[in-house]
């Protein structure tokens, strides 16, 4: 009986070792690349700094004050009986955006401690706990109208939870939402309080959906990223698995519009809504990073190439379709009715970091700068209180940044996204230090065990000089890996979508303590293999002449026109600097030369370039001709639009064929 009772006693311990450790790897099973925490870092220049800082004193509070007026607060008020009425607003994801809200906030309170925004914090998160349901439930639409005997459930939600998710209901899509923003408040408060409503949330919806239970697929993806920082926090595989359940659900015989028409793994475009499909790719990255499966990285593989070559803006845009708020044809790219909402630019940011923590290649951190840099930034105002839907890339004054949108992703994910840049410039693994972002900071970061700080001083986007300082806590061996942008090595863009007109022949040029070094490119980076030193400097120099672009022949819109790339900045003209503040009738030839300088009082300081064109008249007999030269200014495309609306456009013109000129009454007009 004894001798029965050890061996019981030794398979249990054998079982309890299996278990610890299959959970203890499939936690450690992750990214082969790591991005180092933006808590890692702290920014020290003079174009994202500001920025940051501005996105803590202006755009979090503003966007939780319409939160406020608009009722969104107020709805899980009502929901929880503090208040009485009807559910406040016009949507039934307008949760998500207090959620989101909150996210940016509490990345926000780590870079700039407030007791005050905390205190408030902790007000929200105890009504939204309060408006929770006892068995988990979270939906305030559906929990208002309850109190009022099913009066006021929104039209895209059913009488039952959960059966609308695929259309339009949005349940999960608020979750997922929540999800993150608990896992980030968590992280930078130690409270449990909103991580314990999420977690209260997420397993009602692992009790109510499964392959024998609910099989409904989330109409707006967003949950699977939230379920994997759940598990990531937790430990917990059921939210892994669950995550995989929504992505292995979904199709096929479904709507295109939100990815259902095929089972993600077997779609090889990039279709439908945009930010739906970017949210979905990035959860397909995380789990086949997760679970090594070679079927999601895969897919998504081809789905990046799809997006790459043929669908995505210039200046990162991707979305041209206002129909569906996403993709239209492969280079059918209008630049006057180009959609490239805000919230696709940011999902598209989250998808290429995502791909490259899987492979380690520099393409697409090209195309996440890009993105940045010109889309993204477009999406809010200098005075960080002013936001933009759509980023078309023309305007015939038709265009303004709005305070706020009934449909406010825009500004919300703008709020939570901002604060987070510094956790983009490094990557690491156990023995290679990426650089990915050139931005002025001091950061901390560890490789396996060896801890090094690293100083990085440069004047970007406007100087491609750039220092790099090491300070190993004690010398040692290991990478250092520098990306070589693709503008730097004469690629406007991978994938041949865009290129420059001509080569330049000007080289990157790197030392390493004064002694200059050759590239040694893999995968577009110069990697430098040494035993580090404290005080270790590296500088590299990058080459930043005005490159002229062209668009692929099979871009209707873009043929005979050029565009206008300095460093990762794409420019435009825009009104208030040429002439009579008409710029689409405008012409740079060809053969136009180019001149570049910063402007300290332009646009709180930018880098602007200089060139001439001529405007386009068209005769009463419908003859075009060019009138006299004239100087033309062009500023940073991401700028536009911060004095008032008017004209702008970024392809412009290289000869009367391609041209749009004014009728030739207004020619006339203007020169008198």
């Amino acid at each position: 009986m004894k001798k029965s009772l050890n061996v019981v006693l030794i398979i249990l311990v054998c079982i309890l070792l299996f278990f610890g450790c299959n959970k203890k790897s499939s936690q450690s099973a992750d990214y082969p690349i790591q991005p180092v925490p933006f808590t890692a870092v702290k920014l020290t220049d003079s174009f994202w700094a500001p920025k940051i800082k501005k996105n803590a004193t202006v755009t979090i509070p503003i966007a939780f004050g319409y939160c406020e007026s608009t009722g969104r607060v107020r709805n899980f008020e009502i929901a929880a009986g503090r208040d009485t009425g009807k559910f406040q607003t016009i949507y039934p994801f307008d949760d998500s955006d207090v959620y989101k809200i909150i996210e940016g906030a509490s990345y926000s309170l780590q870079s700039f401690p407030d007791p005050k925004l905390e205190t408030y914090l902790d007000t929200i998160i105890a009504k939204i706990g309060a408006a929770q349901e006892p068995d988990g439930y979270l939906y305030t639409n559906r929990t208002i109208a309850e109190k009022h005997g099913g009066a006021g459930l929104h039209e895209w939600a059913s009488k039952n939870r959960w059966e609308m998710d695929s259309v339009l209901s949005h349940e999960l899509y608020n979750l997922g939402h929540l999800y993150e923003a608990a896992v980030a408040h968590y992280q930078a408060t130690g409270k449990r309080t909103l991580l314990n409503i999420a977690l209260k949330s997420a397993d009602l919806v692992n009790k109510d959906f499964g392959m024998d239970r609910i099989k409904v697929y989330p109409g707006h993806q967003v949950i699977e990223m939230g379920l994997v920082k759940l598990y990531r926090v937790t430990g917990e595989k059921k939210y892994l698995n669950l995550a995989r359940f929504f992505l292995d659900v979904r199709g096929p015989g479904g709507r295109v519009y939100n990815q259902a028409n095929l089972k993600p793994v077997d779609q090889t475009i990039a279709e439908g809504h945009s930010v739906r499909a970017t949210y979905m790719y990035s959860g397909m990255a995380d789990i086949a990073a997760i679970e090594n499966n070679s079927a999601y990285l895969n897919a998504i593989t081809r789905i990046w190439e799809d997006l790459i070559y043929g669908k995505m803006y210039l200046t990162g845009g991707i979305g041209a379709s206002g129909r569906n708020e996403g993709f239209a044809d492969p280079f059918q790219l209008p630049n006057m009715s180009a959609y490239c909402e805000t919230c696709a630019s940011i999902g598209d940011i989250f998808f290429n970091q995502r791909l490259f923590l899987l492979h380690g290649q520099s393409k697409y951190i090209d195309v996440l700068e890009k993105t940045l840099y010109n889309s993204m930034l477009s999406g809010v105002s200098l005075s960080a209180d002013r936001f933009f839907y759509p980023n078309p890339l023309e305007s015939n004054g038709q265009h303004q940044r709005q305070a706020w949108f009934g449909c406010a992703c825009c500004p919300s994910n703008v709020a939570r996204f901002v604060p987070a840049i510094p956790g983009y410039i490094y990557a690491v693994t156990d023995n290679d230090l990426y650089i990915n972002l050139f931005i002025s900071n001091e950061a901390n970061v560890s490789l396996g065990k060896k801890k090094v700080n690293i100083v990085q001083k440069e004047n970007f986007p406007w100087d491609g000089k750039v220092e790099i300082t090491v300070n190993p806590e004690s010398s040692g061996e290991f990478n250092m890996k520098i990306r070589i942008p693709g503008w730097a090595q004469n690629e406007a863009l991978p994938g041949g979508l865009y290129k420059f007109t001509d080569h330049d022949s000007e080289q990157v040029i790197l030392s390493v303590n004064g002694t200059e070094c050759q590239l040694n490119l893999i995968d577009g980076y110069t990697v430098i293999s040494r035993k580090w030193k404290s005080g270790d400097r590296v500088e590299i120099n990058f080459p930043m002449p005005v490159r002229k672009v062209m668009a692929d022949e099979r871009v209707k819109e873009d043929r005979g026109k050029l565009a206008f790339q300095r460093g990762p900045v794409i420019y435009c003209a825009e009104w208030p600097e040429n002439n009579t503040g008409n710029v689409l009738d405008l012409v740079i030839k060809k053969d136009a030369l180019f001149t570049t300088e910063f402007e300290s009082s332009l646009l709180e300081g930018t880098q602007v370039i200089k060139t001439t064109g001529n405007r386009t008249k068209k005769n009463p007999d419908g003859t075009v001709i060019m009138l006299a030269e004239e100087p033309v200014e062009l500023i940073p495309y991401a700028l536009w639009n911060n004095r008032g609306p008017g004209q702008m456009i970024v392809w412009i013109p290289s000869s009367t064929a391609s041209s749009h000129p004014l009728p030739a009454q207004a020619n006339d007009l203007s020169e008198h």
